[in-house]
């Protein structure tokens, strides 16, 4: 996976994650459709999270001149465990 392909999924993302955040608001009035957007937003949270990661690492790969390539997509658990 390109640098490229990889901004290019964190943009579709992101633009998903804003219709969700629009949506909350206006499916206040059902506490299913409620649930169903947050669970959704919570799921493409962290795939945004794995998404950053992936690019992070490649570019780190690639600074220290190193195959970026190498970078491998990490599971949920290890992405949104990291200390800040």
């Amino acid at each position: 996976m390109s640098d490229e392909s990889i901004a290019g999924r964190i943009e579709r993302l992101v633009t998903e994650e804003d219709e969700l955040r629009r949506r909350e608001q206006a499916d206040r009035s059902s506490e299913e459709a409620l649930e169903t957007d947050r669970e959704r937003l919570r799921t493409v949270e962290v795939e945004l999270d794995r998404c950053w990661d992936l690019l992070r690492q490649r570019r780190a790969l690639r600074e220290a001149g190193a195959d970026p390539d190498d970078a491998e997509v990490r599971d949920p658990d290890t992405v949104e465990r990291y200390l800040q």
